[in-house]
């Protein structure tokens, strides 16, 4: 029998597929052999998501993740099938990306308010873009399309360009009760801009160049691209974003090499293939190991402080890399050996998990780091796909076969919306008031209840029912009472002049003297005690007798007594440490989790 490479490759990934609990030894330049170890992967991925299970919700993940991450999941799912034409799981995108588009159809769903930015709309908005792009079997015609979701996500965000703070630029948060308000980051920037390339390209509009134009023109004069083409975090907008956060993540660089790729691609201008090219010399600091070819989270990675959010930031540098050769074919030579030495790294860390074969995040060294989420599975997988790019077709634009209908006014119901929705309430039916008057009278019931429990003497030998004729007559005793003395007392007043001021609110005349005047009145306190009080059983004045009851159960002396009183219980702080921030469970930003420790350390250090 004669063995062909292309049927050497199938058996070498039959037996891998048979191997438990050792790496992958994937052959970048197989197609065989990157399929088939990309299917496991995407397996491995969707242990983790449980939108299409009984009881889950479509298009989220579960906790600890954040909705973001789920586009980007979704975004990754895409790319699988772009890739391999496996069709298993594109009911289960299809599912995901429409559950989540929220009332207007812009991926600002009511349940995300609390943590959704401008960068996680942009996910999704960029993962509608690549089914756009790429084909993807389009929705139901009664529901909305990819390239008009992607068109309203755009929309919104363009309506939300800030100038009064910084000369322009998105801020990190949409909403401003959010953590992150007052900070302009630089991934908002960057999905932005690469959103409005892929549009321009793919309807020939250029109205989304000049969006794509101005957001990079930005970006450089803030400095958050700087002159070494190093990309930056972001800034706050207090200090007019001078105070730059010095930090550089793949997927910040990884949106702009996308989108300048497209932005060349649609203009054909030497000034975007400079700038590309430029960004990609910029973007090595992202290789390392010992021929500075793996990819890695410099940021995070040698510290091992890299966040749920960062354990993901690999894949769409992967993922955006790929796209960059096919908008640009010059980058190729340039940009796949990096990919393909990665993806081989990648692929030897994939021996966690119970099933032996999960990814880890650090694909640098030999040893498997522990870990394993849905942000290691998708970096893998993406890196491993990104290796046969050459074997597949160059993304589609509306001039090209792109089938995908668009809403170039899509978003315009959520465009200047400072506050997300109020609740939606049904109208009230019959039924409705019905049970609600049923409830009120249980409530009312269950007080009186509670009432009655509570005057309730359970140290006595009568019987409730005796116990509450006997509180009829006390009530009656202590009217009268309570009548006599005040009936004194407005006398007295009134003999000796006191004077009276008119309340305007209810129109009732207030006399004006006080509780306090009142008690130290001798003619007060003789009218009070003459008057026929009797308070129950626990104290006689007539006779000086006392009962056995006291009217407190707190410890005899208190509160004068000092050793009765508790201490205060107040000790420095200054010596404890200060712990990372995030104690709201609000999310941090990139930057703001890699400097929790350091800041925990230095005020440490400064209080002692």
């Amino acid at each position: 029998m004669l063995w062909t490479p292309r049927a050497l490759g199938r058996l070498a990934a039959a037996a891998l597929l048979l191997t438990s609990g050792s790496a992958y030894d994937l052959n970048p330049n197989s197609t065989d052999s990157i399929k088939s170890i990309a299917k496991n992967m995407a397996e491995d991925l969707l242990t983790f998501y449980d939108g299409d299970k009984p009881g889950g919700t479509p298009g989220l993940l579960p906790q600890p993740y954040y909705w973001w991450e789920a586009g980007a999941m979704l975004g990754a799912l895409i790319d699988y099938w772009y890739y391999t034409n496996d069709d298993s799981y594109n009911e289960l995108i299809t599912d995901g990306l429409l559950f989540q588009v929220g009332e207007n159809a812009d991926y600002m769903p009511r349940n995300q308010t609390l943590t959704e930015g401008n960068d996680d709309q942009g996910f999704w908005g960029l993962a509608v873009m690549s089914a756009a792009e790429n084909k993807f079997p389009d929705p139901p015609a009664d529901k909305p399309q990819w390239l008009g979701l992607a068109q309203a996500v755009f929309n919104t965000q363009a309506a939300r360009w800030d100038e009064a703070d910084c000369g322009g630029g998105l801020r990190w948060q949409i909403f401003h009760w959010n953590k992150g308000f007052d900070y302009k980051n630089s991934i908002s920037q960057a999905c932005f801009f690469a959103l409005g390339a892929r549009l321009a390209l793919y309807t020939g509009n250029h109205s989304y160049a000049e969006w794509a134009d101005r957001t990079w023109d930005w970006m450089v004069n803030v400095k958050f691209i700087d002159e070494y083409w190093r990309v930056f975090d972001g800034a706050h907008i207090g200090n007019n974003c001078t105070r730059i956060v010095p930090f550089q993540f793949s997927y910040n660089a990884g949106g702009f090499l996308l989108g300048a790729a497209a932005m060349y691609n649609f203009t054909e201008d030497v000034k975007w293939k400079n700038r590309l090219d430029k960004l990609l010399g910029g973007s090595k600091v992202f290789f390392t190991g010992p021929e500075k070819n793996i990819m890695t989270e410099v940021a995070c990675e040698p510290v091992d402080r890299c966040n749920l959010d960062q354990q993901s930031f690999k894949a769409y540098l992967s993922r955006w890399l790929a796209a960059v050769t096919q908008w640009a074919p010059h980058t190729y030579d340039v940009i796949m050996p990096y990919l393909r030495a990665s993806a081989v790294a990648a692929a030897k860390q994939c021996v966690g998990g119970p099933n032996g074969r999960m990814c880890g995040l650090k694909w640098n060294q030999d040893k498997y780091d522990g870990s394993t989420g849905v942000g290691q599975q998708m970096a893998a997988m993406e890196v491993a796909l990104s290796c046969m790019v050459k074997q597949r077709a160059p993304p589609l634009t509306g001039k090209t076969g792109g089938t995908s209908k668009g809403s170039p006014g899509a978003g315009g119901d959520d465009i200047g919306r400072q506050h997300p929705p109020g609740p939606v309430y049904k109208p009230l039916t019959a039924g409705d008031r019905v049970g609600a008057v049923i409830i009120t009278i249980l409530a009312i019931a269950g007080v009186f209840a509670g009432m009655l429990w509570i005057f309730l003497d359970e140290s006595s030998d009568k019987g409730p029912l005796d116990q509450c004729k006997g509180f009829y007559g006390w009530a009656a005793d202590s009217a009268a009472a309570l009548a006599t003395a005040g009936g004194a007392v407005a006398v007295l007043h009134r003999g000796k002049g006191g004077s009276q001021v008119y309340n305007e609110k209810n129109k009732a005349v207030v006399s004006s003297v006080s509780e306090r005047g009142l008690r130290s009145n001798p003619d007060f306190n003789q009218a009070t005690e003459e008057a026929p009080v009797k308070l129950g059983h626990v104290r006689n004045r007539t006779s000086g007798q006392h009962s056995n009851r006291r009217l407190s159960s707190m410890p005899i002396g208190w509160p004068h007594n000092p050793s009765l009183r508790p201490g205060s219980g107040i000790e420095s702080s200054r010596s404890q440490a200060v712990a990372p921030r995030d104690g709201d469970g609000a999310r941090l930003s990139g930057s703001e989790a890699v400097q929790s420790t350091a800041s925990a350390s230095s005020v440490s250090i400064r209080e002692q």
